[in-house]
């Protein structure tokens, strides 16, 4: 770790490489995970799929001492529509990063293929209200989205747990730039995703958010008052979350010549 400060309750921790970012959160997650399996029989946890989190979900993998098979594992979002065996679904990309590498208890997927997708919203709300998760790791969006809260669809009351939501153009370019998609037109343009109070819910939330890309989304996270039009300024609200970020995705925030925070 080459810095650490925190923002109102948000505790941002900054590394000089994506790999090193990757494998302290995995060792913070870990840890978590074996103190609460201290005290509990079983735990759940959210997953963001993304490559943002493509180092930290190897080395989650790879921690010491996790007792999986006492995990409950869910997915924060899905596209709607996109062929089921599409290597783009977030389904897809968790399986092969970490949901078949490791023997959870239980995985439960969202589908987007729902003949029903209001059913499915409930299905899905369903389980997350039976076994209702104790640590989220996410990652924040080039528009400060979590999940697929997009700016306009975010809401930080939102009455649902899951709902269906249209993907904003900075959102779905986001795939593109992520190399998920060739073009923008391949990006699906709706999406099944848990909602903000949703995400907010769990005791412990490990955020993680490298890359150049993203360093504008966390300069908006950390600085513009909280609210709706940067969804991840709820996270300075959270008394347990931890922000992970490297050189890159930090250089808006932190002056590395003189290693202080910025003023804005």
């Amino acid at each position: 770790m080459i810095d650490k400060f925190k923002t109102e309750q948000l505790s941002t921790y900054v590394y000089e490489t994506r790999t090193a970012m990757g494998n302290d959160a995995a060792r913070h997650t870990a840890k978590c995970i074996r103190n609460l399996l201290e005290i509990r029989d079983t735990i759940s946890i959210i997953f963001a799929a993304a490559p943002s989190q493509n180092e930290f979900l190897q080395a989650l993998t790879l921690q010491p001492n996790i007792e999986w098979n006492r995990i409950i594992a869910f997915h924060m979002d899905e596209y709607v529509g996109l062929p089921a065996d599409a290597p783009q679904g977030f389904g897809n990309f968790l399986y092969r990063s970490i949901f078949g590498k490791v023997p959870f208890k239980s995985i439960y997927y969202l589908n987007g293929n729902a003949t029903d997708i209001n059913q499915e919203c409930k299905r899905y709300a369903d389980l997350l209200n039976t076994f209702i998760p104790d640590m989220v790791c996410m990652g924040i969006g080039e528009n400060t989205h979590l999940a697929f809260n997009d700016p306009h669809v975010a809401d930080f009351n939102d009455p649902k747990i899951v709902k269906v939501v249209d993907l904003d153009q900075q959102c779905r370019q986001q795939q593109v730039n992520d190399g998920c998609f060739e073009s923008i037109d391949q990006v699906p343009t709706h999406a099944l995703t848990l909602t903000i109070p949703t995400l907010f819910r769990p005791l412990h939330v490990f955020c993680i958010v490298p890359g150049i890309n993203k360093s504008q989304a966390v300069l908006h996270t950390l600085t513009e008052p909280i609210g709706a039009r940067y969804p991840s300024t709820i996270l300075r609200k959270h008394p347990n979350a931890i922000l992970f970020l490297d050189k890159e995705s930090a250089s808006k925030v932190i002056d590395f010549s003189s290693s202080t925070i910025k003023k804005h």
